[in-house]
């Protein structure tokens, strides 16, 4: 009777686990929901500053000689967003009289230069490369060229240029 009485237990509880971890172990998946977002990413660098610019060579009878300084480079991530990005380009103040400041950068692959845009009066950034879309590249030129008329005389200053990457 004993014996009888603890296999009828034995049974029972077998067949109760089988009932209660059965449905929690019949599932073979889970689901979970995972949010994401890529941001706008509009990264911009230059590599340095270019070498001092000095206008002090002309052919006799001729205006003086341009200079330019193609040392520096600029490095471009944009993954685009709503719209097509540009590159701009300002001075602090204006150049003085007779002195005229050029700036241009080669595009990334896509995009389009301006090739040589006067910044003289640039204190109002303008626009040097157009049209750019999702791009990573490094290494791009930046070549400014200054010229000078005679009536400038003799001058002495620096200037700082603001490159910027905005919506175009």
């Amino acid at each position: 009777m004993k014996k009888t009485l603890l296999r009828l237990i034995t049974m029972v509880m077998v067949l109760g686990m089988v009932f209660i971890a059965g449905p929690v172990m019949a599932s073979d998946n889970a689901v979970q929901t995972v949010s994401y977002e890529v941001s706008a990413i509009n990264e911009f660098s230059v590599s340095g500053s270019p070498s001092a610019m000095n206008v002090s060579a002309a052919i006799a009878g001729s205006e003086p000689n341009e200079v330019s300084d193609a040392t520096t480079t600029y490095a471009i991530t944009t993954n685009g967003g709503t719209d097509a990005k540009k590159i701009t380009a300002g001075i602090n103040t204006a150049m003085p009289s007779g002195v005229t400041l050029k700036i241009n950068l080669a595009a990334p692959a896509g995009a389009t230069s301006l090739n040589d845009v006067d910044i003289s009066n640039a204190v109002t950034a303008v626009n040097v490369v157009t049209a750019i879309d999702s791009i990573a590249e490094s290494g791009k030129t930046i070549t400014y060229k200054l010229s000078a008329t005679i009536a400038a005389g003799v001058v002495s200053d620096s200037k700082t240029v603001t490159l910027t990457i905005a919506d175009s």
